[in-house]
């Protein structure tokens, strides 16, 4: 499959613009996919990605060179204040497993942060492609983590579980446990 061919034709020019103005590798792509999504509202991310305004532009600068952000995006999205304790665990979670290659993993470590506070898989809420683009992301930037999800385990729940192993959790609730279906059988009274 050509790069052309993996972006739906309604958001074509702008991918291929990113794309011209990229290295070509892995997290380029990915970005591209996200900006694309964030453009059309089809990402939780929002317009600058869970990113400060100064953030976002370095992050353009630094993998699309040449283009001019922002792209008409749209606003920035704020972190929901309940969930910020969360957000800054999974942000020390990854940037303890940082390749240590560019500074935009760091950047890469707070959009995935906020891409985790949405409803849906992790690869969807970040605008991505399918979930083997949020693998190689997560492999050139968070190698480390990245070999220990090796039973494949999708990426938000293994996140979520990877905190609740670190601070000794048992019982670990998945991220939108309350928007699902079966939450009365998973926390409802037990019957006898």
């Amino acid at each position: 499959m050509t790069l052309k061919s993996k972006f739906p034709v309604q958001k074509k020019s702008l991918s291929l613009r990113l794309v011209k103005y990229s290295r070509g590798d892995a997290t380029d792509l990915a970005l591209a996919s996200m900006l694309v999504s964030a453009k059309s509202g089809e990402s939780v991310l929002g317009g600058w990605m869970g990113l400060t305004a100064p953030h976002f532009k370095d992050l353009m600068r630094r993998h699309f060179p040449g283009l001019k952000p922002p792209l008409g995006v749209r606003k920035k999205t704020q972190r929901m204040t309940l969930r910020s304790l969360e957000w800054e665990d999974l942000q020390k979670l990854l940037l303890s497993h940082r390749a240590g290659h560019r500074i935009t993993e760091r950047y890469i470590a707070d959009i995935v942060c906020s891409a985790c506070l949405g409803l849906d898989h992790l690869w969807q809420d970040l605008g991505l492609l399918n979930r083997h683009q949020l693998s190689l992301l997560m492999e050139q930037n968070f190698p480390t983590l990245a070999q220990q999800n090796n039973k494949g385990m999708k990426w938000k729940k293994f996140l979520y579980k990877q905190l609740c192993n670190s601070k000794g959790a048992y019982v670990c609730r998945a991220p939108s446990c309350e928007e699902c279906l079966e939450y009365d059988i998973c926390f409802g009274p037990e019957d006898e």
